[in-house]
């Protein structure tokens, strides 16, 4: 569990030592809504959104701090914690990489 105040400097900070092909899920207390993040390339992130909106982005680094703003405001607007779970190692599709809890 992480701040959620802390939380965009500390994924992006996981994500700079993230190796390719690994994934971490951002979720809600609830475990509800979720964000799943997915290094496919050298610079290439693939992020899956589920709750609100469900939606798929493929983003480089430097522009997933704006991403994720933009997708900790719309899918957490009132969590004050956020779960953080390394999902280590996951098949191509990141929709079926979920978390065993």
């Amino acid at each position: 569990m992480i701040d959620k105040a802390t939380a965009l400097e500390t994924v992006l900070r996981k994500l700079k030592k993230l190796p390719v092909g690994h994934a971490i899920d951002l979720r809600t207390y609830k475990r509800n809504r979720s964000v799943v993040i997915k290094h496919v390339a050298q610079d290439a992130f693939d992020v899956m959104e589920h709750g609100f909106h469900e939606e798929r982005f493929q983003v480089p680094l430097s522009a997933m701090k704006k991403l994720l703003k933009s997708l900790l405001k719309r899918e957490f607007p009132r969590s004050t914690k956020i779960r953080l779970y390394d999902l280590g190692e996951t098949e191509t599709d990141i929709r079926i990489a979920r978390k065993k809890i």
